[in-house]
């Protein structure tokens, strides 16, 4: 089930979407769009029975994180290889503030204060229920979904800073959607789902999921061992390799094979 945020011009909605979505995560021109009363993290899926066309509603970040955005660096080998560092021996974890999500469609404004803007576009979990010390075994217990996300990062700030929170924190730089595909298994990432990014058309980042160093479960059970973690929080599992810049007025768009993309414009930050 794909769960959408959305809206008409009214307030926000939360919906299902159905209809089929192909292997680059293009959904089909008859694909309507199913309201829902409330937040299905709440609520549960309660269907208004009516129908929306997609191409009707403006699509929202499909989920806005009550608490946190947890970020996983160096989970891809060769990521790691291509910005000249060693694999960790554990998650390596870092915090994005929620206020940096945005949707699809949104800008990613590219701030004054850095000179080297990159993409990096992964696989996101999204968290279903109040949790704390998760065994590997149990993550699915506390998994609501997974969407397709970008996380942002000033490469020039990250470096100089050596810490992550300026890098990667500013408003704009945690696109997340399409929207929260519910019917995944993290065996299915164990298996391999393709993961790229597009500039302007042109493929930069072509991974799949079976190369994650540490796997969904693994990540469910390292982080909620540090710190509890609330319906809506989300895990940015990590990027490929094939990172690059981003300049004002380009377009980049990140797909996850089963899921969906995402695209956001660059502008330049007022």
């Amino acid at each position: 089930m794909r769960i959408a945020r959305f809206t008409t011009g009214d307030e926000p909605a939360f919906g299902v979407v159905t209809g089929e979505v192909d292997e680059f995560g293009q959904p089909a021109e008859d694909t309507v769009v199913v309201p829902l009363s409330g937040d299905p993290l709440y609520v549960g899926i309660k269907q208004t029975g009516e129908e929306v066309p997609l191409s009707q509603v403006r699509l929202l970040a499909p989920v806005l994180p009550r608490s946190k955005v947890v970020g996983i660096g160096r989970n891809y080998a060769a990521h790691a290889a291509e910005l000249g560092h060693e694999l960790p021996s554990e998650p390596l974890m870092f915090l994005k503030p929620n206020t940096s999500v945005i949707g699809p469609g949104d800008p990613i404004f590219y701030p004054r204060q850095t000179g080297n803007l990159h993409f990096e576009g992964e696989l996101v979990v999204v968290i279903g229920r109040i949790c704390r010390d998760v065994p590997a075994a149990q993550a699915t217990d506390v998994i609501f979904g997974y969407t397709v996300g970008n996380d942002v990062t000033a490469r020039d700030l990250q470096r100089s800073d050596v810490q992550f929170t300026r890098a990667k924190g500013f408003d704009s730089f945690c696109p997340l959607g399409p929207w929260i595909e519910t019917d995944l298994d993290p065996h299915d990432f164990a298996t391999g789902r393709r993961v790229q990014t597009h500039l302007n058309g042109d493929l930069q980042q072509d991974g799949t999921t079976s190369d994650l160093i540490f796997d969904v479960p693994t990540l469910v059970e390292h982080v909620s061992s540090v710190m509890t973690l609330l319906p809506g929080d989300v895990i940015m599992t990590g990027t490929p390799e094939g990172v690059g810049p981003m300049e004002v007025g380009d377009e980049v768009e990140v797909s996850i094979a089963g899921i969906g993309s995402l695209t956001n414009p660059v502008a330049l930050r007022d």
